[in-house]
């Protein structure tokens, strides 16, 4: 019955490697095999291979790197302050209080509202003659009266990050609350009764207890993040300083598929994404493995 088990496992599971191999696995080889080649949608375009050319014309790409800096800068600021607010909405709703059950099903409207919606809607609210979030940041004094927040420089990017940590900080909000509902009850009680104040059993129980749940939302946000589009695309459509690698490879697969040989060009462009979101996958693996030892 031992030998046989592994050969029962492999039968049962075999069906869902056949279906990841036809809608994962195969369109990425051939993603790989076409950044070897030089060619468009279009068929006046001759299909030509030419090797690592279109990876070394990618990091000879000013664009290509301005892109990578803003991915990184959305996905370095937008994650952090989206795990700090999370962890604090989710050490709020874990307490006992009147209608939490209605503050937990409220909390979760944002990241429920799909992106384009949700991304129009701050488009409005950005808007330099009617938008409340301008006048507001001038009421404020952040901004002068009349200015463009998603035709600036700076100012966009900025607005496109309150508009990400708006939407999905409910959803580290939830996991870290998963995280929280596990810590046994008798860790504070006996914390109590050594006399550990509120600060003392956040930092020595609290803390150290979320850290494995805390690695797991960083990978699921983080890799999320690196790889946006939609509400930039929306927002800006990737101008003033606020295209992402995403909304780039969007231009090279979409808006040029038929006007130049710039297909294989994007597709160069989506294996490098892919190995920097395996890299980081990588890493936070490691260091969530390294949290369990």
């Amino acid at each position: 019955m031992q030998k046989k088990e592994p050969r029962i496992a492999f039968f049962m599971i075999l069906p869902a490697i056949l279906v990841i191999s036809v809608i994962a696995f195969f369109p990425l080889f051939k993603t790989f095999y076409d950044s070897f080649f030089s060619f468009s949608l279009n068929p006046r375009f001759p299909r030509e291979f030419i090797g690592f050319g279109n990876y070394v014309r990618l990091f000879r790409d000013p664009r290509f790197w301005d892109a990578l800096k803003t991915t990184i800068i959305f996905t370095v600021v937008s994650v952090t302050l989206e795990t700090i607010l999370g962890l604090m909405i989710a050490l709020v709703v874990h307490q006992e209080f009147k209608f939490r059950g209605a503050v937990r099903a409220a909390m979760l409207i944002p990241w429920a509202i799909p992106t384009a919606i949700s991304s129009q809607m701050w488009r409005w609210m950005f808007n330099d003659q009617f938008g409340i979030m301008s006048r507001f940041f001038e009421k404020l004094h952040i901004i002068e009266p009349g200015t463009p927040i998603l035709g600036r420089p700076g100012l966009a990017l900025f607005a496109i990050i309150q508009v990400d940590v708006w939407k999905t900080t409910p959803f580290m909000a939830l996991l870290i609350l998963a995280g929280l509902q596990l810590i046994p009850e008798q860790l504070y009680e006996a914390a109590k009764i050594d006399g550990a104040n509120m600060l003392q059993r956040f930092f020595r129980i609290t803390l150290p207890q979320l850290t494995p749940t805390i690695a797991v939302a960083l990978i699921f946000r983080t890799l999320d993040a690196l790889r946006v589009f939609d509400v930039v695309y929306v927002m800006t459509r990737g101008s003033v300083g606020t295209e992402t690698l995403s909304v780039y490879n969007r231009v090279l697969l979409m808006d040029r598929a038929f006007t130049s040989a710039s297909f294989g060009y994007g597709s160069a462009l989506s294996v490098v994404i892919f190995i920097l979101i395996s890299i980081f996958a990588i890493v936070y693996i490691k260091s969530l493995k390294l949290q369990f030892e």
